[in-house]
């Protein structure tokens, strides 16, 4: 496999950090959540960021969270954020810094697994179905342009998952 960096997209709920845990160890890389450095950073959680900073000041700090990751040398599994994708800059950076996976799932498999999530600041609505067909139907085009793979996340036990996954990251590199 050529070294490089795996990126793990798609909406929030999908797996992209457990799957991209499980998918680091089985190909021996580093594994990074980009929210997580976010948060490292920032000395505080998502939701206090957006609070104080507003979206705008949240994907600000996640570009350069990202920005930074790829200036890094060493090859990394990287779990985005789900609207890292709203930002052509970071489009481009994912798109010519590794190899790009994008983890869907259907609308009802992202509102189950969120529903009863309580860090997600853009979920912390009365309709949070209504926000998430949205999210998908706005954010989902994005996906599939930078994506240079398309895996579903479905319903299997997550290592299972990372197993296939880590497959077709094989064959792709």
């Amino acid at each position: 496999m050529r070294p490089q960096h795996i990126f793990l997209v798609g909406p929030m709920g999908a797996g992209k950090t457990t799957i991209g845990r499980h998918l680091a160890d089985l190909l021996g890389l580093s594994f990074v959540d980009v929210d997580s450095e976010i948060e490292t950073r920032a000395g505080a959680d998502i939701q206090w960021i957006f609070d104080m900073e507003g979206e705008a000041g949240f994907r600000e700090r996640e570009s350069k969270v990202l920005v930074d990751l790829v200036s890094e040398s060493k090859p990394m599994v990287i779990a985005t954020g789900g609207g890292i994708v709203l930002s052509a800059d970071n489009r481009a950076v994912l798109e010519r810094s590794g190899l790009v996976v994008y983890l869907s799932a259907t609308a009802e498999q992202l509102i189950e697994r969120t529903r009863r999530d309580k860090t997600r600041p853009l979920l912390q609505v009365e309709d949070r179905e209504a926000v998430i067909r949205k999210l998908i139907e706005d954010r989902s085009p994005l996906y599939n342009q930078v994506a240079d793979l398309v895996f579903p996340s479905g319903s299997t036990q997550p290592l299972r998952l990372a197993k296939k996954l880590a497959e077709a990251v094989s064959a792709q590199c």
